[in-house]
């Protein structure tokens, strides 16, 4: 990676900081001594499955997008589970989660595997500095409660709990298995939303970004695979739009409603799920750039492509819809701009 890169390795990563996620990682080995009891797998299942829930029901559904409600016990809950997963405080998580939107797949967006590759959008974004402490102006619904502002600069006290609690419990095995295997598994498996979850799957709306939905990823983190579809349409607390989408996540949520444990949970409106909204003017003219970056200033100075050429072009690279006509059209105009600024810059150069 050149030096002068925005996320170049030696100016934006904190390798002291990694120190902890490493040795989760390699603690994973000592297994080799332990042995792997029967019991310790269960618990490592268990727990895995646990604090998936919990990340993608809490921290990503509730926190970061307040798709449903619920009580603040519950919501303490919450937090303090998902903070177990050793996955940083919960309003940090939802800060950064909030930027990631705003900026999806563009250059600011945090974890953006266009912009800054595999890896850094897996893992290595998080030993940043910048991201230590994100902007959390943006998440004053979430700081003005107080216990939530006590938990979540303890950012691994929960996750420390759970592991001394399993070593007095079940001795090194049950530590080693249940919970430093767990807890791998866990990270990377979340983590695969960031960086798989935008270049491999379908994208079945326009989103203005690479995200996309794929039925493994939806399989292992309990949901959150139908990326494409979460982007599309966010607040929604179910994620899997069509029947057999599979979303266990919002099917957890649903029986607990039935206890009033939660409620007031979003559903996408049917237009939302056939994708008949327009998309929004920031999408729109990101889609359009995107449309129009496919033909050379050069080549179009010879002739530029008519809108039913465009169009052709559009319904190869984009799914149908109704934006599809303003689409074209705003990459139309995109093109005759490049051409008159080109052929402007070439007069000027003669005079």
């Amino acid at each position: 990676m050149p030096k002068n890169h925005p996320h170049a390795p030696h100016d934006d990563i904190v390798y002291p900081a990694a120190i902890p996620f490493v040795l989760v990682h390699v603690a994973c080995f000592g297994a080799i001594w332990t042995g792997v009891p029967k019991q310790a797998l269960w618990v490592a299942l268990a727990l895995y499955f646990v604090r998936m829930w919990a990340i993608t029901a809490g921290y990503h559904r509730y926190f970061s997008h307040r798709s449903y409600k619920t009580s603040r016990l519950f919501q303490f809950c919450l937090a303090l589970l998902g903070q177990s997963s050793a996955q940083r405080g919960v309003i940090w998580w939802a800060a950064v989660h909030r930027h990631h939107h705003l900026h999806s797949d563009n250059p600011e967006d945090v974890h953006s595997p266009p912009h800054h590759g595999f890896w850094y959008s897996h893992v290595l974004w998080i030993f940043n500095p910048k991201y230590g402490k994100p902007d959390y102006s943006a998440v004053r619904d979430l700081t003005r409660f107080r216990e939530l502002g006590i938990l979540d600069p303890n950012l691994y006290a929960p996750a420390a709990l759970l592991a001394f609690t399993l070593l007095l419990w079940g001795g090194w095995s049950m530590m080693v298995v249940g919970f430093c295997w767990s807890t791998v598994l866990l990270f990377h498996c979340t983590f695969f939303i960031n960086s798989l979850a935008h270049e491999h799957g379908s994208q079945r709306y326009l989103t203005g970004d690479d995200s996309r939905n794929n039925f493994l990823l939806a399989l292992i983190t309990l949901g959150e695979g139908w990326h494409n579809n979460h982007h599309h349409y966010q607040s929604s607390t179910r994620q899997g739009f069509r029947w057999w989408e599979i979303d266990v996540s919002f099917y957890v949520l649903s029986a607990m409603s039935w206890f009033r444990l939660v409620w007031d949970l979003r559903e996408p409106p049917e237009a939302i799920v056939r994708g008949e909204r327009p998309v929004g003017r920031k999408v729109l003219e990101k889609v359009a750039a995107e449309l129009a970056g496919t033909f050379s200033v050069e080549a179009i100075c010879d002739h530029l492509p008519t809108v039913p050429e465009l169009r052709e072009k559009a319904e190869q690279m984009f799914e149908a819809g109704s934006s599809l006509d303003a689409i074209v059209a705003r990459a139309h105009e995109i093109l005759a701009q490049a051409v008159a600024a080109h052929l402007g810059d070439k007069a000027a150069v003669r005079a």
